[in-house]
């Protein structure tokens, strides 16, 4: 379904909202929308060259604020669960939104993919985005610049690089929440999978870590050669259990060769059905996979019936609870450092050749 972008453009709480549109040269579109700095279509050819959109969404912009309001937007200031909506920093405690049951999600019920961003074209076939976020917004502290860009190569990647400065000590978290479904299936079940990680981090019946580092050999998470999603998602397993599928951290293998970015390689999908397949390399530690369970019952019809497991999620980041595991890459920014992080997808067809990892 071809979206009108009327339906997201005019001005919401005073702010403009605009749409980008990016092209490359074997066909790729990216269409983007500035709250949120959402990623909302993403048009790429098949194994017969016909072009359909890969990314979940809805056909306005009304959809996303009704609906899963996460659905392609760029998350923060944290992605992911904080525990019980809080955290020490600096000899000081700080209570968040707890929108997740008793826990903080996403950057709670504000977070930057409710926000309106500045957009710009620097070039052609680059979208950047940029919002400051004040000090005490959302409960966090420290006023935040961040810049999110968005480029689309003629190597068929969409490449997404977020830099942001603080001026106090601020908890700093970001990815990209985009649901993807590589084919016209009804689900993501049969989509092959494989992720680059020895170990995951399991979590309790609320989804957030136990500070374990759990390795995936001998259980369901073991997607190091490829697999089926849906081959061992209703196994008895309590993660399983407790995520209603996959909803879980991944510790991504960082000692492999990177690309020409410093980007490592995550992740690999292919859906048999369409021939796509997709690659993700990343300078993140952790990668969220998310079998979309909770998609479903939405109030507002998406382009596609946003039903149980119409999509998943890979979302690149730092582990959930961070900043209340110091035994976890560190998640806080200080006055005087630079924080960067970049996330690079790969599309194409056919199916990878020696895709274990």
């Amino acid at each position: 379904m071809r979206i009108d972008f009327n339906d997201f453009t005019g001005f919401l709480d005073g702010e403009r909202i605009e749409c980008v549109t990016l092209r490359n040269s074997a066909g790729i579109k990216a269409c983007f929308c500035n709250w949120g700095a959402r990623l909302l279509q993403l048009w790429t050819p098949d194994a017969r060259g016909d072009r359909a959109d890969v990314a979940l969404g809805y056909p306005s912009l009304d959809g996303y604020r009704k609906g899963h309001a996460e659905m392609g937007a760029f998350i923060g200031r944290f992605a992911n669960r904080i525990a019980h909506g809080r955290f020490a920093l600096d000899g000081k405690t700080y209570r968040l939104d707890c929108n997740d049951g008793e826990n903080h999600l996403h950057g709670g019920r504000g977070g930057t993919m409710r926000r309106v961003f500045a957009v710009s074209r620097p070039r052609e076939n680059e979208a950047l985005f940029r919002v400051r976020l004040g000090d005490g917004e959302d409960g966090y502290p420290g006023n935040l610049e961040l810049a999110v860009s968005y480029a689309l190569t003629d190597d068929d990647r969409l490449r997404m690089v977020a830099t942001a400065t603080a001026d106090r000590a601020t908890p700093v978290n970001f990815c990209n929440h985009a649901y993807f479904n590589l084919a016209r299936d009804a689900d993501i079940l049969d989509h092959w999978l494989t992720i680059n990680a020895d170990a995951f981090t399991p979590v309790d019946e609320s989804l957030i870590p136990s500070g374990e580092i759990r390795p995936v050999a001998g259980t369901p998470f073991d997607f190091r050669s490829p697999a089926r999603i849906g081959e061992r998602i209703g196994e008895r397993d309590e993660q399983l259990r407790f995520g209603q599928g996959y909803d879980h951290n991944f510790v991504l293998n960082k000692n492999g060769p990177c690309n020409a970015d410093g980007e490592t390689l995550a992740a690999r999908v292919f859906a048999p059905s369409s021939g796509r397949r997709m690659e993700l390399w990343t300078s993140e530690p952790g990668l969220q996979f998310y079998s979309g369970n909770r998609l479903g019952g939405s109030p507002v019809p998406g382009r596609r019936p946003l039903t149980h497991r119409s999509g998943f999620c890979l979302e690149t980041q730092h582990y959930p609870d961070s900043v209340n595991r110091p035994e976890f890459p560190k998640v806080i920014l200080r006055p005087g450092e630079d924080y960067s992080s970049s996330t690079s997808f790969f599309f194409g067809t056919g199916e990878f050749h020696d895709d274990a990892l």
